[in-house]
């Protein structure tokens, strides 16, 4: 799988109409549009997971610096957590 990151999102645009702006490129596996949790409004960015990279290749060729929702979006490869180390939460951490 591979995931993308997609911002300068339009405070209009929910997960539905994300998904159908990507999913042109290839067999989506997950997308999510960010929301603050006080207010339900979107934070201005999200992913997409595909299920190969060359899926999310093409959808970064294709679409990073082009219009949805009224907004010229900015589209690339999410990056990657460190796996191991720290992990934040209770316990783990020593101070």
């Amino acid at each position: 799988m591979s995931k993308i990151y997609v911002g300068n999102l339009s405070w209009s645009t929910n997960d539905e109409s994300l998904r159908q702006a990507f999913s042109e490129f290839g067999q989506i596996v997950d997308s999510i549009v960010m929301v603050d949790r006080e207010t339900g409004r979107s934070r201005g960015f999200g992913f997409v997971t595909y299920s190969s990279a060359e899926e999310a290749e093409a959808a970064i060729t294709a679409l990073n610096e082009q219009e949805l929702d009224g907004r010229r979006i900015r589209v690339n490869l999410a990056n990657a957590r460190p796996s191991g180390g720290f992990a934040g939460g209770a316990g783990g951490g020593r101070w």
